[in-house]
């Protein structure tokens, strides 16, 4: 079985699309949380209220740090998703995570963003654009086939 972690964007349904494409393969997902309002109240949710905002965040990233480094430290592969909306500065903190690991790292990005995460496309053992590009990379891992 591969253990694969699916970090990065949450605003497009890659995730979604790596799975599917992956079904019949012996793989197990996991991934951050993904409901972005879970994802940013879960520390004050739990831990309790903060009035300033930096502490709010600050307990949230704490409390889903826990879970990130569970997923990367358990993972074989770690997949990180750049997507075209936002910066995501947490998705580049994993990639580098998982890269200091020594964990296989695949990272999927439109091509707009090959000069600005060049350092990060550098660790990474291969930079795909389509999720579909990642599901041939693993299905070629577990079973030595290219795509059809």
């Amino acid at each position: 079985m591969l253990s694969v972690y699916l970090s990065g964007e949450i605003h497009t349904d890659w995730r979604e699309q790596i799975i599917e494409g992956a079904k019949g393969l012996d793989v197990e997902f996991s991934a951050p949380v993904t409901d972005h309002g879970a994802s940013d109240d879960c520390g004050v949710e739990i831990l309790g209220a903060e009035e300033n905002k930096y502490w709010h965040d600050h307990k949230g990233a704490m409390v889903n740090g826990i879970r990130t480094r569970k997923g990367i430290e358990e993972a074989d592969v770690v997949v990180v998703r750049f997507g075209d909306k936002y910066k995501q500065w947490n998705a580049a903190f994993d990639a580098g995570y998982a890269s200091a690991m020594g964990k296989s790292l695949i990272i999927l990005q439109p091509p707009e963003h090959d000069h600005a995460l060049k350092e990060v496309d550098a660790a990474a053992l291969a930079v795909t654009r389509e999720p579909g590009q990642v599901v041939d990379i693993l299905r070629y891992v577990l079973e030595g086939t290219l795509p059809k």
